[in-house]
């Protein structure tokens, strides 16, 4: 399937289901949004010469991962529902979602560091770590399918990385165009985001939930090449 093809459908989704995925989503996305916000006003207080980072920071990233892992969760049984032709009840979904949390977890701790892996090692070499930075940027496309593939399928988590490495092959060209994305999105939710920050914070955290669940329409396009490869896998 062509790339326009899997974005008309992607928007298609997103429009027909707009109003389930918002009550899905949204409640969560102002959690993570609010953590985010706050440890990023952190970071900038911090004294660069002499960090010190306290037990409070530590448990915002820890929940910061934890609703984010429930976040996907939540999406991708969604989304699983709805392209199998199945009612999805808010509640319920909400309800097995918690059963996926600490894989995901464990699959969103071991990707990131595949990920930083190489631009940390050529960091080291200076300009090399453009290299580092490409390969990186490889390895996540190779990853992107884990999620999916803890929630759809039940794997653990390394079960779920070498299958997404497995999968993603032939498809990680069309994979990264999709992630591209997230680069438009992220320009102008920053732009937007400066911009509200001036007026006040509930503003600020008003516009980056939006921009925050216009995102999840990379992960709807990403889940409809993730179906269609796997289908093709199994032919």
């Amino acid at each position: 399937m062509s790339l326009s093809a899997i974005f008309s459908e992607a928007y298609n989704f997103f429009r027909n289901h707009i109003s389930q995925l918002a009550a899905l989503t949204i409640p969560i996305l102002f959690i993570q949004v609010s953590i985010q916000l706050w440890l990023g006003m952190e970071m900038m207080n911090i004294d660069m010469e002499n960090p010190q980072f306290s037990g409070l920071h530590m448990v915002a990233v820890m929940a910061l991962l934890l609703v984010f892992s429930f976040l996907i969760a939540t999406l991708t049984i969604f989304l699983e529902l709805r392209s199998q032709g199945h009612e999805a009840n808010t509640a319920l979904i909400l309800k097995t979602s918690l059963n996926f949390v600490p894989g995901l977890l464990l699959a969103g701790v071991l990707s990131g560091l595949m990920i930083l892996a190489p631009v940390m090692l050529f960091a080291a070499f200076g300009p090399l770590w453009l290299v580092g930075l490409t390969m990186s940027i490889y390895v996540f496309a190779r990853l992107t399918y884990v999620n999916f593939m803890v929630v759809v399928e039940r794997l653990t988590p390394l079960e779920a990385i070498k299958g997404s490495f497995k999968l993603s092959g032939p498809i990680a060209f069309k994979t990264l165009m999709v992630l591209m994305l997230y680069i438009p999105i992220s320009l102008i939710g920053g732009s937007l985001s400066t911009l509200a920050q001036a007026v006040g914070f509930p503003l600020q955290l008003m516009v980056e939930v939006l921009v925050a669940f216009l995102g999840l329409f990379v992960n709807i396009a990403l889940f409809r090449i993730y179906m269609i490869a796997g289908s093709k896998s199994t032919d």
